[in-house]
This record gives C-alpha cells, structure tokens and sequence, in this order.
C-alpha cells in the first residue's frame, strides 16, 4: 500500500504526518510539484507485455510531455548486481529532467527533500510518480528489491544524476523489508 511520511529536515525521528491515504498523498506531494496518480494494475509476464498494457496511459504521457525513451526495469532479490544497483540510488541527487516512474509490480522509496521537509514516498504497484526536475530526491529498493518500473525519459540517454553531495539521505529511514 502506498505510504507517505512527511518529516522536518531536522528530525528523522517524529513524522509531521503519516498517512496511507492516496487522495492526502496527492495533495501534500501536489504541493510541492510532485504528481502522484494511482493507475489500475493489470497482469503481466514480460517487458514487452508491460508496454503493451500500459499504452493508452504512456501515450497520454508521451503526448502531454514529450517523453523519448520508455523502458521497463526491474530488480529481484536474486539480482546478482543488488547492491550495486541500490548504492546508485542512495545518496541525495537531482536530475536535469522529471524522474517519472510508474510501478507495475513491487514497491520502492523514493525520499523528497524539498522546502525544509523531507517526504519519504513509499511507492507499490499501481502508483506513478513524478519527480520534478531540480528536486532533491533520493531512492531505496531495500536490500532484498522486489519491483518492475516503466520508466519514462526526455533524453534518450536515460537516468542521469548530478549529486548534491549532502549526506541528509543517511540520515532518514530506508525501505526496511514487508513484515507479514
């Protein structure tokens, strides 16, 4: 289930709020420039599937914003690069274009930093996200990632980061695995 918390850049210890609620996770992240949508999931098998389902809503995007590349990505806890692949995304970073991603299955936490606040973003299956370009951000597949994305891109080139060096990502909570 998608869950926001918000915090104070100061205090990684006491949510401001914490809520599972869509329409108040739209409207707070709505707030900042960040757009939120929850699609309807469908059922899928491959890559080429995904695209194939989704595309009324990536052609609706594509249409809207331009986006030139589309890809789907994902990562399973047997991925032999896991842990490589989670460094890259931990530390604090911005991109020069939005980060948008649409989460087909798994879930991952896509941390905001933005006007004093910190919003922690946990996104699952069936949620879009956009990331404004110049936001601070960082991202958390957990240490054992379970998640397939569509990605969208304005450059074809794909994800490229410029990192701000600040260590505030070390100080806020990491995805922690689903407890049953």
């Amino acid at each position: 289930m998608s869950h926001l918390q918000i915090f104070d850049e100061a205090d990684a210890a006491t949510p401001l709020l914490d809520t599972d609620d869509a329409a108040v996770i739209a409207e707070q992240l709505g707030a900042i420039g960040v757009r939120f949508e929850r699609w309807p999931t469908r059922e899928v098998a491959s890559a080429d599937e995904v695209l194939s389902a989704y595309a009324p809503e990536i052609d609706q995007l594509v249409a809207a914003d331009g986006y030139r590349s589309i890809d789907v990505m994902g990562v399973t806890p047997d991925h032999p690069d896991r842990a490589t692949i989670r460094t890259k995304f931990l530390s604090e970073h911005t991109h020069a274009e939005d980060e948008i991603r649409f989460f087909v299955d798994g879930q991952g936490l896509f941390t905001l930093h933005e006007g004093g606040r910190v919003f922690n973003m946990l996104c699952t299956r069936g949620d879009l996200i956009s990331v404004p370009a110049g936001m601070r951000h960082w991202f958390d597949m957990g240490a054992e990632p379970q998640f397939s994305v569509i990605r969208l891109f304005l450059n074809p080139d794909g994800w490229i980061a410029q990192f701000t060096g600040d260590d505030i990502a070390d100080r806020f909570p990491r995805l922690e695995p689903a407890h049953a």
